[in-house]
């Protein structure tokens, strides 16, 4: 009895693990499209200044003086209404940039103080500038190339709701991947073992990690 109760307790953890194994096998193939898209624009970044990387090409589509009535210039958000209802530019952030001053030619100049709009896509980008007291509004349209476009994905800049879903999903399957990884690192070692190769590890990363980020 004590053979068979043993056997069957062996078979239900191999059987587990075989699960475990598919389980990390999928989500491994899921989570690869994140490694490959995410790690090869986060190289670009982090190297575009040391190895010269190309950030991607944007083109200027549009630029034009708007005028903008009275109603329009009393707040921030009473200009962005107004830009994205009436003149159907899409806009959806709002930044003050309070005014300050700057030394030109030996001499303190004032500067006056701007209201920044943002809006778009990744791929397409509204921006506009006000300088308040003017009876305009600055409109750009810009249109960003492929690599551009990718750069600002993974950056979260431009995405639509379907976009974050989606990165939601990797990002999640990242963790899976990391929990059934440990789980499989885990079979026919004990909890000190475990512990051990774990801790190490991890200890091994947050030394590198910190020490490249103070050198």
């Amino acid at each position: 009895m004590e053979n068979a109760a043993t056997t069957g307790s062996a078979g239900a953890r191999g059987r587990g693990h075989r699960i475990m194994r598919q389980l990390h096998l999928w989500i491994g193939a899921w989570g690869a499209i994140a490694a490959i898209l995410f790690g090869a624009t986060g190289f670009v970044q982090n190297h575009r200044g040391m190895m010269k990387l190309p950030q991607g090409e944007s083109t200027e589509l549009s630029k034009v003086e708007l005028e903008v009535p009275d109603a329009a210039r009393v707040t921030p958000e009473a200009l962005r209404d107004w830009l994205r209802d009436v003149q159907h530019v899409p806009i959806d952030t709002v930044r003050s940039q309070p005014g300050g001053s700057a030394e030109l030619g030996g001499q303190r100049m004032k500067q006056a103080g701007r209201w920044m709009f943002n809006g778009g896509n990744a791929r397409m980008q509204w921006t506009a500038e006000y300088v308040p007291g003017n009876t305009t509004v600055q409109v750009r349209n810009t249109e960003q190339g492929l690599l551009a476009t990718l750069l600002r994905l993974h950056k979260g800049v431009g995405g639509s709701v379907a976009w974050i879903l989606l990165t939601d999903t990797f990002a999640l399957s990242m963790v899976m991947l990391g929990i059934t990884g440990i789980v499989m690192w885990g079979r026919g070692r004990n909890a000190k073992e475990m512990l051990f190769s774990v801790f190490t590890a991890a200890l091994i990363v947050v030394v590198v990690v910190g020490v490249s980020a103070v050198v």
